[in-house]
Parts: C-alpha cells; structure tokens; sequence
C-alpha cells in the first residue's frame, strides 16, 4: 500500500469515511433522543434524515474505495509475486509446488477482500467512534459512563484470546487449501499420465482425503468464528444490561430526565458495536491475511537469497572495471571450473564439483540417469542458476558478469516438454523470434520438419489448445523446433531431451532437425536415445552431480572445414560417491 499512490488516496477516503460515518452517530443519537422526548420540533426529523442520508452517502463511499483498495493492493501484491517467481527461474521455482502458488495468486489472495473491505475501516471506526461516545457519556450521565469504562475493554480483551486461536486454526485451513488446490492442479496436468499408468483412481481417493482434511480444517474454523461471536455479544450484552436496568431504574425514581435516559441508551450500543463488528470481521479476514503471509513469505524468502559475488580469476591479478564482452557473432567456448550447485532445502548436491569445457561449435550429449545433474547443467548455462561454488565461462568471461539478455539472445533452447500457448501455430513459432515474416517462419517450419501444419485446418493460422492440446508429442517437438530454427543468430543450442515419449517416425525426424539446427553451433544435448547420442562429438556421463566420463567419439573436424590432427580422447575412469565407474561406448550400430 505504501508503494502505489492511488491505493493510499484510496485507502485514505475509506478509512475517512468510515470514521465520519461512525462519528455521525453521536449526532444521530442527540436528535433521535431530543424528537422522542419532545424537546426538538417536528422540524428536526427533517435534520434527522438528512444526517442518515448523509450516513448512508458515506457508507456508499466507503464501499466503492474499500473496493477500489482491494483490488488495488491485490494487483501489486500479485504482480510482485509474480515478478518474484519470473526472478527465480524455472530451476529454483521447481522448489514450489505450482498448484500451490496457482492457488495463492488468486484465491489466496482474493481472501483479502474481506480484510480491506471490512477489517481496516472497522479498525479505524474503533478507535475513534468509543472514545468519542464515552467522552459525550461523561458530560451526560457520569454513572453509565463509568460502567461503560470498566466493561468496554472486555470485549477486546476476549476478542484477543479467541482471535489467537483463530489466526492458527486459519492458517492451518489455507495450509489445507493450497494443499488442495496443489495437488488437484498437479493431477489434472498429470492426468493422461495417470490414466496411461491406471493411477487415476488412486488419485481420485487421495484427493478426497486431501478435500476431508481441507473440509475438517474449515468446519474447526468455523467453530472457533461462532465461538467468538457468542462471548463478544455475551459480554456486549450483559454491558449493556449492566447499563441499561440503572438507568430504567434512575428514571422511574425521578432522578433521570427522558431525554439524557434515551441519549444514554441510544449512544451506549454505540460504544461496544464498532469493536464487536471489528471483532467479526478479524475472523472473516484472517483467510486473506494468511494467504498474504504466504505471499511475504515467498517474496522476502526469495530475496534473502544471497546474491553470490563473481568468483576471482586466479589467473588474473587484477580484476578489470568493465568485464569483458565475448564475441557475439561466432559460436562460443563454454568451461565449467568446479562448479557445485546446491538447491535450497535440498540435501547433497545437483552438482558437484564439476570442471569441464565444451569447445566452439562442439556437439556435446549429457547421458546419466534422472536426477543426476544434467538439467541442472543445462540450467546453469542458460543463466537460470548461479553455481554456489565455482563459476561458469563464455569465451572467457565469467557468466555473472554478462549481460544475461544478451547472453540469452545467443541461445537457442528447446525444452523436453515445450510449452505451446493457446493461440495460432505461427504466433508459436514466432516466440522464437518476435519480428520473423510469416517467410521465416515457413522455412523454420520446412527446416524443422513441420509439415504437417499445412494440413491444419487454417494452417499456421490454426489456434492451438493450451499448451499444443491438439497435437501429438511429436508434433510439438517439431514446433518447439521451429522455435529454434527461427533464432537464426543463436550460437548456442541447448536441447532438453527432444525425442523423450517420441514414436519412431517422430524421432527420425527430430533428429534430422537436430542435426541441421547443430551445425556450426555449439550444442548441448541431454540425450536418453542412441539416435541423438549419434550426433554428439562427445558423450559426457553424469552421475550423482558428477562427471564419471567423458569420451570423444570421433575426430571433430577444425570449424575452417581442413584437415586436421585428430583430437586425443577424453575417455576416463572416474570414481564417484555412487563407486567406480567406468564408461566404455562401441562404435557401430550395436550400441
């Protein structure tokens, strides 16, 4: 709130009118009591109705920018969780659950309407509309002014015994919440997975468990709210008892006038209902503010992150004030010098200690089982982790100290699950390249071996469904292709995978692709399936956040096209956490 101005002037007008509203009562009560006991004129109702129309005004008012504010610090606060999410990356945003964070930027959030809407203006009304009632009771009647002293803080001090209760119980429900909303989300993305596996109706039962708890969470609550409301109008009921039987009492004795009687009657409920709606409101709130918590909590979590000074060249004596810039037309050379990567709230290391040097236009594959490193590599290389040891070179230059946009605009990446946007194949193709002719993105089409949108309804015209819905697997690859062959400056490519869950033809052609995309760039390819192992100049085992080995498999040719002395190869024994290891590759078919 304090950082958008019109939030703020939002705010300010609520609170405002809250509290004009709140003081208006007070002359409400001196004119209602004044027209019963016959001391004003008929003329006052008219007074007396325009200060309720007045009223009315400012509750119009103070509900259009309590609106206003809602919506106000609702957008801010979701576009700093957001921005803080984009920040992270895909590799320390794979810490969080997605359906989690789904759930908090919009119901989560939304819960706050309840919060700025009601509980911010009820605060104000409370400080404000009690004091002022209890100073007009001590001019009017010193007896129901004391009561009204001694029993108003009752009310907050209850209010505050069960609201502890209730700011854990709530927590503990939105906690059940994201749970929820997490897993069902995650289940639904997964859902083919499940059904091609016959894990669907396992998931069904574990999200009915999940909902029960989430169902128990809210029904404890819900108990805890109804408590609060019984002992806040309890003890607002015996206070105004404790009031009023005096005063009836004082009246019929002669010792009270009428008029003083009603102002008294009238004013006290007024002392005790702003802290008894303030009361309600807290519990009806307490949702959005634990659904803020949780926002904070990714926000500030995320920015304590250290962020690691550029490591020291031992080579150099002196570090130069302006980094180096390398070369941006031809392809790079890439060098990892003991690089470790720990993620946070992990044990061990993705990697570990990892030295190793990809050569300028060198195709290198990444093999190793799942979880051993190697999307971790690539996710260091593309600038999406910063190694917590270590440090990463580009032609020299410590990747820290690059210009990550313009080191990214070098890169092409194709991902093993690429993300297609429900809109045109063209405009899919086009997030490659957002200035590409409608030329280009035929021929990255045709290069990429997508022929198959020509046979799309409208073409490339064609909308697809969130992501690529209407096409097969490998359909999307080779779009996801496309993507990288209409990065025609890119001097880098980076392949996840491409060919994972891809039919034979599919993968031919893939590969094929892949291998005209490659040429005269430096390639990284993390690769399962001999076909795409084929293209590698070298193979690069990793196990365990380790290199185990690192074979040449064939002479590379020097990028000039001549002749040259055949490289020595890599191949070595290395030992790891997980033993020896050695890794021997036959050349030939039989792989």
């Amino acid at each position: 709130m304090r950082a958008e101005r019109s939030v703020r002037r939002h705010l300010g007008v609520t609170l405002a009118a809250a509290v004009l509203a709140g003081l208006l009562v007070l002359v409400q009560a001196e004119l209602l009591a004044g027209v019963l006991s016959g001391r004003f004129t008929a003329a006052a109702l008219a007074v007396l109705a325009a200060v309720v129309g007045v009223r009315a005004l400012l509750a119009w008012t103070q509900g259009v920018f309590a609106g206003r504010t809602a919506t106000g610090v609702k957008s801010a606060l979701r576009q700093r969780l957001l921005g803080r999410l984009r920040e992270l990356g895909p590799a320390r945003l794979a810490a969080h659950r997605s359906g989690e964070l789904v759930t908090l930027a919009g119901r989560g959030l939304d819960g706050l309407d309840n919060y700025l809407t009601g509980y911010l203006p009820s605060i104000a009304v409370a400080a404000v509309v009690p004091v002022a009632v209890l100073v007009r009771l001590f001019t009017a009647d010193l007896a129901s002014a004391v009561i009204v002293l001694v029993t108003l803080p009752l009310i907050p001090v209850f209010g505050a015994l069960v609201g502890m209760t209730t700011k854990a119980v709530t927590e503990r429900q939105f906690q059940a919440l994201s749970r929820l909303g997490g897993h069902f989300l995650d289940v639904v993305r997964g859902l083919p997975t499940l059904r091609a596996f016959g894990r669907a109706r396992h998931q069904a039962t574990v999200i009915r468990q999940v909902a029960d708890a989430h169902r128990g969470a809210t029904m404890r609550t819900l108990r805890v709210a109804f408590l609060s409301s019984l002992v806040l109008e309890l003890c607002a009921s015996l206070s105004l008892a404790l009031v009023a039987v005096p005063i009836g009492l004082r009246l019929l004795g002669g010792s009270l006038d009428l008029t003083t009687a009603l102002l008294v009657l009238l004013l006290a409920p007024e002392a005790y209902l702003p802290l008894r709606a303030m009361g309600t409101r807290f519990h009806a709130s307490m949702e959005g503010v634990a659904a803020a918590d949780a926002a904070f909590a990714v926000l500030d979590r995320s920015a304590e992150e250290p962020r690691r000074e550029p490591a020291r060249r031992p080579e150099a004596v002196e570090t130069p004030e302006t980094p180096e810039t390398p070369e941006t037309g031809g392809a790079p050379e890439i060098r990892l010098e003991h690089v470790t990567v720990r993620y946070p709230g992990r044990d061990g290391a993705a990697l570990d200690n990892v030295s190793l040097t990809i050569g300028p236009r060198e195709r290198v594959a990444l093999v190793g089982e799942s979880g051993g490193g190697k999307s971790t590599l690539l996710h260091l290389i593309l600038g999406f982790v910063e190694p917590t040891e270590g440090r990463v070179l580009v032609d020299g230059t410590d990747l820290r100290d690059l210009d990550l946009a313009g080191w990214r605009a070098r890169l092409a990446f194709v991902a093993q699950r690429p993300h297609l946007f429900a809109t045109s194949v063209a405009d899919n193709v086009r997030l490659g390249s957002p200035s590409a002719s409608m030329e280009e993105i035929r021929a990255a089409a045709a290069a990429a071996h997508a022929d198959f949108v020509e046979a799309l309804p409208q073409g490339f015209d064609t909308v697809l469904g969130e992501r690529g819905a209407d096409l097969s697997a490998g359909q999307r690859q080779r779009i996801a292709l496309a993507r990288a062959f209409c990065r025609p400056d890119a001097s880098v490519l980076l392949l996840d995978e491409p060919t994972a869950r891809l039919d034979g033809r599919s993968e031919a052609a893939v590969v094929s692709a892949t291998a005209d995309l490659a040429r005269d760039r430096t390639a990284v390819i993390v690769a399962h399936r001999p076909a795409m192992i084929d293209l590698a100049d070298r193979v690069i085992r990793i196990h365990g956040g380790r290199v185990v080995s690192d074979t040449l498999r064939s002479p590379a040719p020097p990028p000039d096209g001549s002749a040259g002395e055949p490289r020595p190869s890599r191949g070595r024994t290395s030992d790891s956490g997980a033993g020896t290891v050695v890794a021997a590759r036959r050349e030939g078919s039989g792989r």
